[in-house]
């Protein structure tokens, strides 16, 4: 698929029924939805990409603001006319399907998941657990700084602590080298948008079904915590909490994560 402004996208559909449409996180890929992918593709029409300046999508010197992200999802249900989507957003895609709520609403979605995110990653409230709450600009820069200084070093960290048992084991190779595959000025420019937004009060506007899946454990886990606020904070929003998860419930508890897609879908109204 290629942007209004020229981007190619990486762009993968599998099966058949109702669209389930999964966005991945910062300086990953969609492969890390491989589980639903084989999971969930007897049930649902399972759409997944690649944001620009990660995977195999291409970049831009400019457009990584979560506005233009949001955008290039809308024109990606719109190139492939999907209606009644299932509309889910791991981490940092989170915020980008808030913002695409607050600009197009339930056209062409008839329901919401976040999974393992933030609203506001620099919000200071309690219920905020991401490593930025409460900082300022100078805290950003140093940590993007350090990224861009180190990104293996940085990676391979980041890669192990989304999980439970604070390892990636034998998935610990092609995770990594996906998570290379992310341009580092993108990721970068992506991240410094996604640390400053705030879409707190987005969530009191979601009028479909939704569902806020977290997990429970390791360093980058949002939790219990920022789960709770999140499910409390939209109307219809039912919480899951993966015990045995750190960042990656629909990875490290596939089988029931599918399930919980699965019960979403029987929320929504015929």
């Amino acid at each position: 698929m290629i942007t209004s402004d020229g981007v190619r996208l990486h762009v993968e559909t599998h099966g058949s029924g109702r669209p389930l449409v999964l966005v991945h996180g910062w300086s990953m890929s969609c492969r890390f939805f491989d589980r639903q992918v084989n999971g969930l593709s007897s049930r649902f029409k399972v759409v997944t990409y690649d944001l620009r300046g990660h995977g195999r999508s291409e970049t831009s010197r400019r457009g990584h603001t979560l506005e233009r992200y949001a955008k290039d999802l809308r024109e990606l249900i719109e190139s492939l006319d999907l209606r009644s989507c299932i509309l889910c957003g791991w981490s940092l895609a989170g915020p980008l399907v808030l913002d695409y709520w607050s600009r197009f609403g339930s056209d062409r979605v008839a329901a919401l998941g976040l999974i393992e995110a933030t609203p506001a990653p620099m919000h200071p409230a309690e219920w905020n657990t991401h490593g930025l709450r409460g900082r300022d600009a100078m805290a950003l820069d140093i940590f993007l700084n350090a990224f861009v200084a180190n990104r293996s070093g940085y990676g391979r960290s980041f890669v192990n602590g989304m999980f439970a048992a604070g390892a990636a084991g034998r998935d610990f190779d092609w995770m990594f080298a996906e998570y290379l595959l992310a341009k580092p000025s993108s990721a970068a420019a992506i991240y410094r948008d996604y640390a400053r937004c705030d879409y707190v009060d987005a969530l009191g506007t979601v009028s479909v079904p939704s569902l806020a899946a977290f997990g429970s454990h390791a360093k980058v886990c949002f939790g219990p915590k920022t789960g709770r606020f999140t499910a409390e904070s939209m109307p219809d929003c039912r919480l899951e909490i993966f015990n045995q998860s750190g960042h990656m419930p629909f990875w490290e508890e596939a089988e029931a994560f599918n399930r919980s897609i699965e019960a979403l879908a029987a929320r929504i109204p015929s």
